[in-house]
């Protein structure tokens, strides 16, 4: 897999990451440590032009809502998690997310995971 990815760059709310396929534009917090995001919508630009979004969320994240859950209520008291455009990882961090996503393009599985946005 590779490791082309340059550093980012912060463009209003948006973490920008440009690699050698696409750009990966990540919603993360002002402040936030970058390395330690374990939930985060992104939206990726493919040299072709196409768009593709997704919700990363680390499985800590998820046990986290689930617990939240079970007092809130929600997800029928935290027995379930559903999320229509989720990616699962493992670890944290913009950099390992960024990693992942190269290698799903690398894999050709990106626009299998990922779901498209209507071009504009």
């Amino acid at each position: 897999m590779s490791n082309s990815a340059e550093p980012g760059i912060w463009d209003g709310p948006w973490y920008r990451v440009h690699t050698e396929q696409f750009e990966a534009a990540f919603l993360s917090s002002a402040g936030e440590d970058l390395e330690a995001v374990d939930n985060v919508d992104v939206f990726v630009e493919l040299k072709d032009g196409s768009r593709w979004s997704a919700t990363i969320l680390t499985l800590v994240q998820i046990e986290i809502l689930m617990n939240r859950w079970t007092t809130s209520g929600e997800a029928l008291g935290g027995r379930y998690f559903w999320c229509s455009d989720g990616l699962i990882v493992r670890n944290p961090g913009i950099s390992n997310m960024t990693r992942i996503l190269t290698g799903l393009r690398e894999n050709g599985e990106l626009t299998q995971i990922l779901q498209r946005l209507e071009d504009e």
